[in-house]
């Protein structure tokens, strides 16, 4: 399986792509996470990237197709994988797939998860992450048992700069400007499936296994 999930941010693909990678046994390349680690290791990549993230611009594509590719590589990338953060127009989809048919695993199905602005808004702008275990609750929908403190180690949390509501409505502007295109590139490859991501986590889950399965 050589999955793309699509979606604006706060749509729910990483949480996807976790219950995927232990369904199916393949692994998850994020784009965002890996630009996160590199700006928190300080690598050249990272000090590129963060002036982007931080703007709540998207990042430019050298930097982020070099990342997937080297990703890509590794062993365990060999039955499969799950690309999320990546594409997000139609350029990007382009040379992923140029990327991909020269290691001959092209992508199999892209499913687009689909939620509306102002709930993505919510989603994101409630999102607070433990500073020590790195556990994510949100104030709207996951709070902590204790306000403030996390259930798992008794940590104070902080919020991503990108997880700021006017940061937030800059990437969804950004996003939604070429979201068409995208997916009009994987409709006319005819392995586009778009669902509903405004149901439960186990919901969405259902619907995204019956998609890559080609239910």
């Amino acid at each position: 399986m050589k999955i793309v999930l699509l979606g604006a941010p706060g749509s729910g693909k990483g949480t996807q792509a976790k219950k995927l990678m232990e369904k199916y046994s393949i692994p998850e390349i994020s784009a965002g996470e890996m630009l996160r680690k590199a700006v928190a290791d300080g690598s050249q990549f990272g000090k590129d990237a963060k002036v982007y993230m931080e703007k709540g611009e998207l990042v430019p594509d050298s930097i982020v197709l070099g990342m997937i590719h080297g990703r890509l590589k590794k062993e365990d990338c060999k039955k499969g994988f799950i690309i999320t953060g990546f594409p997000r127009n139609d350029s990007q989809a382009v040379a992923l797939d140029k990327m991909l048919s020269v290691i001959s695993a092209p992508v199999s199905v892209a499913v687009s998860i689909d939620v509306p602005r102002e709930e993505l808004v919510k989603r994101m702008s409630g999102r607070r992450i433990c500073k020590s275990c790195g556990e994510v609750f949100n104030i709207y929908s996951l709070p902590p048992k204790i306000d403030g403190i996390c259930d798992i180690c008794k940590g104070s949390f902080y919020q991503r700069d990108d997880d700021k509501e006017e940061t937030i409505l800059k990437r969804l502007t950004v996003y939604d400007a070429q979201k068409t295109s995208l997916i009009d590139y994987y409709k006319k490859k005819g392995i586009l499936k778009s669902i509903t991501g405004s149901v439960t986590v186990t919901a969405i889950f259902q619907k995204v296994c019956a998609a890559v399965e080609g239910k």
